[in-house]
């Protein structure tokens, strides 16, 4: 069985549960819990990057990070799933790569806050972050996906914008729905095309101050 190390809030673990899920795969893979800020879990013996998610394979390699092990998946479930052949394939890719941007520029948000004392935060730095968030959710509300009906209609950039929207309501409050109805309006069609998606959520919270217990 593949065994798949991440943490429940973490949006790129989230990516890779839903890519299970959606390719049938979800049976095949035991998850287990990661704590990034432990220097004694083997999560940075499998990652020397110390990462999160790594999927460790039945033979004891282990790969990373969600976009490595998504394509992985999909090879598995016997490809051209949610990577098209040809030229459609670069768009996809791309959408992946802004999405997955969006989610780590949150998450650095989200670092400057838990690991750093007020008095040591740089306002500048979070707002840099901020702003390519802005940017990211600015493209994909004027070149919103077309809305899925079934899983069929998923692919990895899809599936990775989900997840970063899903993080920006978990960590930020939801803040970014005012301002971008169309992706709004699509999410809520991605979630009843996706039911995983419901069953992978977890409440939204506040970032605590120096809390580095769950660092996604």
């Amino acid at each position: 069985m593949l065994k798949l190390r991440s943490s429940p809030p973490s949006p790129f673990g989230r990516k890779v549960k839903l890519a299970a899920a959606i390719l049938g795969l979800k049976d095949r893979i035991e998850i287990e819990d990661a704590n990034t800020a432990d220097p004694s879990d083997s999560l940075r013996s499998q990652n020397p990057l110390g990462k999160i998610p790594a999927l460790i394979l039945e033979n004891g390699d282990v790969l990373y990070d969600s976009a490595v092990i998504v394509e992985y998946l999909d090879f598995l479930a016997g490809g051209e799933k949610l990577f098209p052949a040809g030229e459609a394939r670069f768009a996809v890719l791309r959408n992946q790569t802004l999405a997955d941007g969006i989610m780590e520029a949150a998450i650095l948000r989200v670092y400057e806050k838990r690991f750093k004392e007020p008095k040591y935060r740089d306002p500048a730095w979070d707002a840099y972050q901020a702003a390519k968030m802005a940017r990211g959710l600015a493209y994909f509300e004027a070149n919103v996906p077309a809305e899925p009906s079934t899983t069929a209609d998923i692919d990895a950039g899809t599936l990775t914008l989900a997840c970063a929207l899903g993080y920006l309501d978990i960590r930020f409050g939801g803040d970014w729905r005012s301002g971008h109805p169309k992706l709004v309006a699509w999410l809520d069609a991605f979630e009843a095309a996706v039911p995983a998606f419901t069953g992978t959520k977890v409440p939204p919270a506040p970032v605590p101050d120096n809390d580095p217990a769950l660092l996604q």
